[in-house]
């Protein structure tokens, strides 16, 4: 199988080297595929949503290739092949998470919601792990921009595609191999590929918001205003602020909760219920960055005072002078991975 152009600059490798990790050199095998964890990571995240299950499977890839590097033919590049084993990789995660527990209830009563969607086991990216990458040129078979690929609206709406699906359309249209490579890559015909790749694009077309391209730039002074306004409404409990600072088919999510939010009013409705339980106690923000985008962290202080405990990690998708989306994520865990403490002074 051919190699893409990205990969004769990504995995190409010395003969020496290749010989090297062959014959049991570990060494030799780390500085072969060390370059390429990252990337991979990336696609894992995305074929599972989850930074954990993407790590997980970048390990479990790493062990596979090491055991079998012994029956590589050499017929596609060593990132291509390790492509192959971690999307594989992936495919078992996948059927194996048809098994996932209920999501856990919310600690409030919401409001009846606009949508109940499909449980989305998603988890926010942070940016710096994308550091390098957002940069790295697919394949000239590409159909999106790189940024556009890690955008939560992005991840989301592929958690909904059919595995296969999911796969066929990562590798083809994100990563850029060509309709034959992918068919190779996933043990498949190249009519079945075409096959998923028919159903992909529709339905992650249906899924993806308008709009996107228009966004503001990351870090621009449109942005930073944006973000600010919002997060001096939401430290107030400003219900109206917020709601004057949407979209008018704004959405408000918060995987794996069923539970979706559309509008001023279903979302106005919302939000008053979440604030009624701060029960006046402070709210700090520290701001951060996920998938490209803007988001808050949000500490709430201690009833008897002194810290402020981690909360939700709020995800902002901007529009020119509006937010179109808020992805609320309520597993505090997430902080962690974002080099962010559990705790922090309540003042």
């Amino acid at each position: 199988m051919a190699g893409t152009a990205s990969e004769c600059e990504d995995g190409c490798v010395s003969e020496q080297l290749l010989s090297r990790a062959t014959s049991g050199d570990e060494q030799a095998f780390r500085e072969l595929t060390d370059p390429l964890r990252r990337e991979l990571q990336l696609h894992c995240y995305r074929m599972l949503g989850s930074v954990q299950d993407a790590e997980d499977m970048v390990q479990e890839t790493m062990l596979g290739a090491w055991r079998g590097l012994g029956s590589f033919e050499q017929r596609a590049s060593v990132r291509s092949w390790l492509y192959r084993i971690a999307t594989n990789r992936c495919l078992n995660a996948l059927r194996d998470a048809r098994r996932r527990p209920a999501p856990p209830e919310l600690s409030f009563a919401p409001p009846p919601a606009t949508r109940m969607a499909e449980p989305t086991w998603l988890e926010p990216y942070p940016d710096v792990l994308l550091e390098g990458l957002t940069d790295t040129a697919p394949g000239p078979d590409a159909r999106y921009e790189a940024r556009e690929t890690v955008e939560l609206a992005f991840i989301a709406a592929l958690q909904a595609l059919p595995p296969r699906q999911r796969a066929a359309l990562v590798l083809r249209d994100v990563l850029g191999y060509r309709t034959s490579e992918v068919a190779e890559l996933l043990d498949s015909s190249e009519d079945s590929v075409k096959g998923a790749l028919k159903r992909a694009r529709v339905g992650i077309g249906e899924r993806l918001p308008g709009g996107r391209e228009q966004a503001p730039l990351p870090e621009s002074a449109e942005e930073r205003e944006l973000v600010a306004a919002f997060a001096d409404a939401w430290e107030a409990s400003d219900v109206g602020r917020i709601v004057s600072l949407l979209t008018e088919d704004a959405w408000v999510t918060m995987p794996p909760s069923p539970l979706e939010y559309q509008g001023h009013e279903a979302i106005a409705a919302f939000f008053e219920a979440v604030f009624l339980t701060r029960a006046g106690r402070a709210v700090r923000l520290v701001p951060t960055r996920a998938n490209t985008q803007p988001a808050l962290a949000n500490y709430l202080a201690d009833t008897h005072g002194g810290i402020a405990h981690a909360g939700v990690m709020s995800v902002l998708t901007l529009t020119p002078g509006r937010i179109s989306a808020l992805t609320g994520f309520t597993d505090s865990s997430v902080f962690a991975r974002f080099g962010l403490p559990r705790t922090l002074p309540a003042d």
